[in-house]
């Protein structure tokens, strides 16, 4: 609750100084740095660490990052997102999942359940579309 009030406290000063055009990037660098990170911070602080490598326990603050992240990109008139942005989110990740396992998040093949229907009932529909050629073709009478 306390981080909101600050992303809010600290969005109104963002739209002020984002009056001029351009991006002052050396500025938006340190805004997303101490601003984004501190409420970040403060969010997983509320999170018990060994919670840190469960996604359904940390999507929503990542979520905020993220989104605080873009809008003040936005309110400053900078591209989102870019080489300022995937260096600090490269540093999270170091900081705060680097001793995540992938083996949760890595792509595997379905269960067997699932892939035997995708690789068995198209096989069947080519026997069957192939032997109702053969069988059609045999048949020649009444074909012009």
């Amino acid at each position: 609750m306390e981080s909101t009030l600050f992303l809010k406290a600290a969005c109104v000063v963002l739209f002020i100084t984002a009056c001029t055009s351009g991006c002052n990037r050396g500025l938006y660098e340190s805004v997303i740095e101490d601003f984004c990170q501190a409420a970040f911070k403060s969010d997983m602080m509320a999170v018990d660490q060994r919670l840190w490598c469960s996604w359904p326990d940390t999507a929503q603050i990542y979520e905020r990052l993220t989104n605080c992240t873009y809008q003040v990109a936005l309110r400053m008139d900078c591209f989102w997102p870019d080489q300022i942005v995937n260096r600090f989110f490269a540093r999270v990740h170091r900081n705060y999942f680097c001793d995540c396992q992938l083996t949760g998040r890595l792509i595997r093949d379905p269960p067997a359940g699932v892939l035997a229907p995708f690789i068995g009932v198209p096989i069947l529909v080519t026997l069957l579309v192939a032997g109702l050629v053969v069988w059609r073709s045999k048949r020649t009478e009444g074909i012009l």
